[in-house]
Parts: structure tokens; C-alpha cells; sequence
């Protein structure tokens, strides 16, 4: 592969609008390497004024809806189309050489046939005295074997693993989760010699109690990748063992306290007493050892371990059927599904979004499913509808039902050999590829055999909701190759239930 093929490539910021944006950007600006093919700024702020940016970089501003930074990252590299999408989070201060060392890396990374290359991430430390527990947080992305502030992955990559799994709705779990799914399908990650530097985290009196949320994404982690995830992205076994022994003493000297069961409770208290003890003088006597940051280490030890627990089981019963590869990406045939169908409907004025499709659209939209429509329009070969005028339905659906993701339309009839008019796949393919989703990951929503028997020849998932005029032995054979739902509401279910 040669210099210039490997220098294309996409740089991602997720951002919510943090003025450290524009100091990234003007860093990028005096970058004397190859320049980006596109710079994608995600606002991932849920709402307000429009993120506004004067940049001589080729920016485009998109916007996810404050999903979090998973759903970001995944806005902004699908809407690339380069080999390479480099990853970049808005408060990461790219170092001077950082372009030129950014393109040296893929280079060597297309060499060596890598998936990925992870940056240098360097993170300040004051001198003069030990790191804090807050600051050590943010320290330890140093040597994170995966941390995606400054990482850059191949985009067939990103296609075949589904890109950033959502369901982590924070910047914690969701790098170490991609990476892990990259490696064990064979991909690997390398090293690579540009530098970013990622600043301390400012911290309150209670951020350490905040941040035992993350307990609720390893969940999900464990989940997905088994007991052992942990050794997998390489960290130590966690604290959450020596949290259950602390919470659980101190539940045994409440109870006892309240059945009067005074050597259980006194028991209990002192094992409390004992663990929390314990963590709080390991903790301070790792930092800076001020009678402040005693104090500070005593409250927050006493309650991190049931903030921990909690979350932690919050987060087993969240994801306790948790699939390891939910669907990403719902299909929809048009004509008696989402709208009904007006024989080689010509006219705006004759859309009618079926019962409930409004609603259960709102419902996929709402979980961050990607939607395409997928339909076979033969009116136009038969010379009924015109162009314009299937443009002009088509339009109206959009803006009664939509937006749309993507519209994949088959105006060839029944005997032109085309490739994309249903049963074939063409169609189901061509929507996963403007998707940026492999085809396994989508499920069609249709009314025929047609349409599920073009979801499975793609490798698609498909599901059935039959009208007057879907034969029975349609309906006989998705239930015995795929699924049957009554409504469109009860289609929508079955997929948000795939997808928890």
C-alpha cells in the first residue's frame, strides 16, 4: 500500500461543546503532516445552540443526541468513508509532529495487516508531591493497555465489530469492550509512536464516590467477554470482592443492631470497621498524606464500597440477557408496514403511516437503532409512477415518519433480473453498507415473504407482520426461519428486547 493511500484517513471528536474543543482544533491547524480527509465533531450535548466552529480543517458538525460518547464515536465514523478513522477525544492536547506520526503509525500498521493503533498517552503529574486518588484515576490512562483519547482503528473493522457498543453509556467501559472485540476475532492493536497529551480530571470531594458508577459497566463486561474480561484488557482482579465483604459486614451490624442481636451487630460493626479502615489508610497513604486528605480518604472509604455494590448489582440485573452482538439496525419495507399501501402509490396526499408505526419508530430512534427503509417500487418499470412522483411519496413518508438513515428504493419489476429487488438481498446489503453495519447485525421489519427471505440470504435477522394479504404459508415459513409479531409495536419489541 503506498504513502498517500495509507495517509487517508478520518479524525472523530466526540465532544459536549468543553472550551479544551478549540485548543485541540488550533493544535490540528499548526500540524504540519499530512492533512485529515475530514475532521467529524460530534456534539453529544442533548441539546441547545448549534456547536460553531471557524477551522481551516475540512469540519463537519454532527450531532447524537447526548447518547454518550460510545454513540459519538459511532456517529461520527459512520458517517466517514476512509480506511483509517483516528479517534480523538476534545480534551486530549496533540503533541508537536503529532499529524506526520499519526500517518507513520497507519503505515506501519497497514504493513503489519493491525486493526488499530493506539497513541502515547502522556498525562501530567505535579511535582513536589504524591498523586492524589483522583489524579491517579486519570494517571492510570497512561498505561491503559486500550484507551481510545487517541486511537485509530481501520473502518472495515469498526463494520465487522459493530463499532462502540452503546450500552455503555459512559467514557470507561467502551474502549476497553471494542478493543477486546477487535483482538479476539485475531485483529491486532499496535503501538504507536505519536504522542497526546490527556490533562488531570478536576475532582471534587466526592468524585471517587461518583465514579463506583463504572461498577454498572462491568457488569456488562463481564456479561459479554466471562469471569476472566478483567486479565483480558489487563487489569488486576478489582476491589469489588473486599466491597461485598465491607458492605456485607456492615448490613450484618444494621440488622443485628435492629433484632437486638447485640454480638452480631458489634461483630459486624467491627468488621465494617476493620475494612473500611483498612482502604482508607491504603489509599492515603498512597497520596499525599495531609490530615485533609485523611479526612477526605475516611468518608469516601466508608462509602464507595455500598455505592460499588450497588451498581454493580444494578448492572447484573440490567444486563443479566444481555446479548454479546444486539442488533444495530432496523430495516423497513415501506408499503403495509410503515405506511399502507395504495396500489403504485403516486400521490403525497395518500400516505398513512400504519397503526403504531409512528410510535414504535420513535421507540427504535429513542435506543439509538440506525433505520433504513427497503422497498420495491416495480410502479415505476410498469410506467404508473413517475420518477418525480415516487420522490415526492417518498419525501412525504420521510417527513411523516422519518428521518430515515437510509432509503434503499428497487424500481425494477418482476422479470428484469436485477439483483436488488426482493426476495434478493441486493438491497438488504446495499442498507447495511450505507449503514456502516455488517448485515448480521440488522433485523428487517416487513409484510411478505419476500422481505424475510431477503434478510436471510444477506445474513440478516428478520421478523414478519403479516396483513390480509400475507399468504399463510409466508407466515408458516418465518416462523419456522425467522419471527412472527401482530403489529409493528410488537415487531419493535422483540428487537429493543435483542438489544438490551
Amino acid at each position: 500500500m503506498t504513502e498517500a493511500a495509507t495517509a487517508s484517513f478520518s479524525i472523530v471528536v466526540p465532544t459536549i461543546g468543553r472550551e479544551s474543543l478549540y485548543r485541540l482544533l488550533s493544535a490540528l491547524e499548526a500540524e504540519n503532516g499530512p492533512p485529515p480527509d475530514a475532521v467529524i465533531l460530534v456534539d453529544d450535548r442533548p441539546g441547545g445552540p448549534e456547536l460553531r466552529v471557524d477551522s481551516s480543517l475540512a469540519v463537519t458538525v454532527l450531532r447524537s443526541g447526548g447518547r454518550g460518547p460510545a454513540a459519538a464515536r459511532n456517529t461520527g465514523w459512520r458517517a466517514t468513508r476512509t480506511r483509517w478513522v483516528c479517534f480523538v477525544d476534545d480534551d486530549v492536547v496533540p503533541q508537536p509532529g503529532w499529524l506526520a506520526a499519526l500517518a507513520a503509525d497507519l503505515r506501519g500498521a497497514d504493513a503489519s495487516g493491525a486493526a488499530g493503533t493506539q497513541a502515547v498517552i502522556e498525562v501530567p503529574v505535579t511535582q513536589g508531591r504524591r498523586a492524589t486518588d483522583d489524579e491517579k484515576r486519570t494517571q492510570r490512562l497512561a498505561d491503559a493497555r486500550w484507551i481510545t483519547a487517541d486511537m485509530a482503528y481501520r473502518r472495515d473493522v469498526l463494520v465487522a465489530v459493530g463499532g462502540f457498543d452503546e450500552r455503555f453509556p459512559r467514557a470507561y467501559r467502551e474502549d476497553s469492550d471494542i478493543a477486546l472485540r477487535i483482538t479476539v476475532e485475531g485483529n491486532a492493536i499496535v503501538q504507536g509512536a505519536r504522542r497526546s497529551t490527556h490533562p488531570v480530571a478536576k475532582a471534587t470531594l466526592m468524585s471517587s464516590v461518583r465514579a463506583q458508577i463504572g461498577n454498572r459497566d462491568n457488569a456488562l463486561m463481564r456479561r459479554k467477554f466471562g469471569r476472566r474480561w478483567r486479565s483480558e484488557v489487563g487489569e488486576g482482579r478489582g476491589r469489588l470482592p473486599a466491597h461485598t465483604a465491607t458492605s456485607a459486614a456492615a448490613a450484618v451490624a444494621l440488622l443485628g443492631a435492629v433484632t437486638g442481636r447485640r454480638r452480631a451487630a458489634a461483630g459486624g460493626a467491627a468488621a465494617w470497621a476493620a475494612l473500611t479502615l483498612e482502604f482508607a489508610a491504603r489509599r492515603w497513604f498512597a497520596g499525599p498524606r495531609t490530615v485533609g486528605e485523611a479526612g477526605r480518604m475516611l468518608l469516601t472509604s466508608a462509602l464507595i464500597p455500598p455505592v460499588a455494590v450497588y451498581h454493580r448489582l444494578r448492572g447484573e440485573w440490567a444486563f443479566r440477557n444481555a446479548r454479546r452482538d444486539p442488533p444495530l439496525a432496523v430495516l423497513l419495507d415501506r408499503d403495509d408496514t410503515i405506511i399502507r399501501d395504495g396500489p403504485y402509490l403516486n400521490d403525497p396526499a395518500g400516505v398513512e403511516p400504519m397503526p403504531g408505526a409512528i410510535d414504535a419508530l420513535s421507540r427504535l430512534r429513542d435506543r439509538g437503532m440506525l433505520l433504513a427503509v427497503v422497498t420495491n417500487q416495480s410502479g415505476v418499470a410498469k410506467g404508473l409512477i413517475t420518477d418525480d412522483q415516487l420522490t415526492a411519496v417518498n419525501a412525504r413518508v420521510d417527513a411523516e415518519l422519518g428521518p430515515f438513515d437510509s432509503w434503499q428504493i428497487c424500481v425494477h419489476d418482476n422479470d428484469d433480473g436485477c439483483a436488488c429487488r426482493k426476495p434478493a438481498p441486493g438491497m438488504v446489503q446495499a442498507a447495511a453498507e450505507a449503514l456502516g453495519v455488517d448485515p448480521a447485525r440488522c433485523v428487517m421489519i416487513g409484510d411478505t415473504g419476500g422481505d424475510v427471505n431477503a434478510a436471510l440470504s444477506a445474513r440478516a435477522d428478520a421478523v414478519l407482520v403479516p396483513t390480509e394479504r400475507t399468504l399463510p404459508e409466508e407466515v408458516s415459513e418465518a416462523r419456522r426461519r425467522a419471527r412472527v409479531a401482530a403489529t409493528i409495536e410488537d415487531a419493535v419489541e422483540l428487537i429493543l428486547r435483542d438489544a438490551r
